[in-house]
């Protein structure tokens, strides 16, 4: 098994990184011709589970999507999401907010972006009981707002053995776990796929995150965990579908039951993605490569901060100075998510003061501190930010 990890290397990163990233030559050589008939399905279904149907009414989300984005849940004791919690934060998180008709059929849009509106991450919980769900590991289905049971019983214990006792994991009553299915993407992009998976599942955990800490429920971002074990709960075949995030959510006083000593393997049928679908090696080596083979590794890997060192700023400097509670825009976390597009449309007369407030405020209010298991204590987003400002 030792011989297997291969985390700590880089070499398959930068090579999946070389291959896969665009340049000029790259566009024009590598010409791929979309097969509109062999698009695959953007759910996944499962043909003999049944639906549990979630609460289709709920309160909105009106916690000031600035405050959403920049703070953390603000509870010492239980904080435990009944059913209609959990409902809100897979809506806002993958539900679909919106049908569009064209010509080649209709197209159900989700709550968070995604590249082709392809949509290959999928939820999963894991979960004790609650107030109004019986313990159990479910699959979130969007098109028809529902959970299907995969195993029922408490596994927590399994998520938290796999995480290396992670705290928020041991202490959660629910774990939300995101996985990546190479083939529904790939369809349009190719080995690129794997680099989407991290900026699609980037976009539903801004959502879900968001959610949680407007319905005053602690959620943190899981990175480490042992691949194989999360795949086997969730009944995953690793070639085609992969565990590649978590987030742990709420607390609970009550432990998890230890976890067995094996999971069983099960044999779920779901409806194909496709007629056929095409494999590209290419990712699954890269994810093997990421992947973290037992609880040491995860332990080693977790909170290991990399060292940054950023440049010295170049030409002149401009101070970005926070707005007052009054200036602040206090529209809600759910309508502004509910409201995303590809596109803003901005009044012509109030444009350029609308753009320098927007930049001003958002800057400000994205580098607030991300809670992570990777990074103890939290520390602001790694990612810098750029801005391209045309004349008004």
């Amino acid at each position: 098994m030792a011989a297997a990890k291969r985390n700590h290397e880089t070499a398959a990163g930068w090579a999946y990184h070389d291959a896969t990233k665009h340049s000029f030559r790259s566009v024009r050589d590598k010409v791929h011709f979309l097969d509109w008939p062999n698009k695959p399905l953007p759910f996944k279904i499962y043909t003999a589970l049944d639906p549990t149907g979630l609460p289709r009414e709920f309160p909105p989300l009106d916690m000031p999507a600035l405050d959403a984005i920049s703070r953390e849940a603000e509870t010492a004791g239980d904080a435990i999401p009944d059913l209609k919690d959990l409902a809100q934060i897979l809506y806002y998180s993958a539900g679909v907010t919106k049908i569009k008709q064209y010509p080649g059929g209709d197209i159900m849009f989700r709550a968070a972006a995604c590249t082709g509106a392809l949509y290959e991450i999928e939820l999963y919980l894991v979960c004790g009981d609650l107030p109004d769900l019986e313990a159990g590991v479910y699959h979130f289905s969007p098109h028809d707002f529902s959970l299907r049971r995969l195993r029922r019983g408490d596994y927590r214990g399994v998520i938290a053995r796999a995480t290396a006792r992670e705290p928020s994991v041991t202490s959660a009553p629910v774990t939300i776990i995101c996985t990546g299915t190479y083939w529904r993407n790939a369809w349009k992009y190719q080995a690129r796929a794997y680099r989407h998976f991290g900026w699609d599942n980037g976009t539903m955990l801004a959502n879900l995150t968001a959610a949680a800490t407007a319905l005053n429920l602690p959620a943190r971002v899981v990175m480490g965990f042992v691949d194989e074990d999360v795949n086997r709960l969730l009944s995953l075949g690793a070639d085609r579908e992969v565990a590649f995030s978590m987030v742990s959510l709420g607390r609970t006083s009550q432990p998890a039951p230890e976890a067995p000593a094996e999971i069983e393997r099960l044999t779920l049928e779901t409806e194909p993605l496709s007629p056929s679908e095409v494999d590209y090696p290419a990712m699954r080596e890269m994810h093997a490569a990421s992947s973290l083979f037992d609880e040491e590794e995860v332990r080693q890997w977790r909170g290991a901060l990399p060292e940054r060192k950023n440049p010295e700023p170049q030409g002149r400097l401009i101070p970005l100075e926070p707005f007052g509670e009054d200036e602040m825009s206090r529209e809600g976390i759910g309508t502004v998510i509910l409201k995303r597009g590809s596109t803003r449309a901005l009044p012509d007369a109030d444009a350029p003061c609308l753009r320098i407030l927007s930049i001003r405020s958002s800057i400000l209010r994205l580098y607030s501190p991300v809670p992570t298991s990777y990074f103890a204590p939290p520390v602001p987003v790694m990612a810098p930010t750029r801005i391209v400002v045309g004349n008004a």
